[in-house]
């Protein structure tokens, strides 16, 4: 870290604290050259996550979107906004320890309904309805047959 008085590499921690939830940890220091006092803060650079869509399109992977579909799928059933974030927080630290950074859509989707079949069936029935883009009652019946 260089002095941003006088350029100089040498200095020590007067002090150090964590903030935001401990994701950024910000540090006092002080000049051996000069004397003077600056902060300087240290934070864990995120990996960006790009999610390849069926029609081959990248974007990027955003948690509240995902939150909000499984949020849809949900309303109006007994799961909880815990429920539903402790889902959405578990295939994202999925997705992170993947070996790649790029996830196909379809992996998500599976992710999700994977998960939704042991939360809540009418919930996972309504997700699978959309990813699987259910045309007609009884592509309905099918899924249902599946899971009784």
């Amino acid at each position: 870290m260089r002095c941003p008085y006088c350029d100089c590499v040498k200095s020590k921690v007067v002090d150090k604290r964590g903030s935001e939830n401990f994701r950024v940890t910000r540090r006092r220091r002080e000049c051996l050259e000069c004397g003077k006092r600056y902060t300087t803060y240290e934070r864990i650079e995120s990996i960006d996550i790009i999610v390849v869509k069926k029609d081959g399109k990248r974007e990027q992977f955003e948690r509240q979107k995902l939150e909000r579909g499984i949020m849809k799928a949900c309303e109006k059933r007994p799961v909880s906004i815990d429920e539903i974030k402790k889902l959405v927080s578990d295939i994202e630290l999925h997705l992170r320890n993947k070996a790649s950074t790029e996830i196909p859509s379809n992996l998500i989707g599976r992710l999700v309904m994977t998960r939704l079949k042991k939360l809540d069936k009418v919930s996972y029935i309504r997700f699978a309805s959309v990813y699987k883009d259910f045309k007609d009652p009884e592509e309905f019946q099918e899924e249902i047959s599946k899971i009784k």
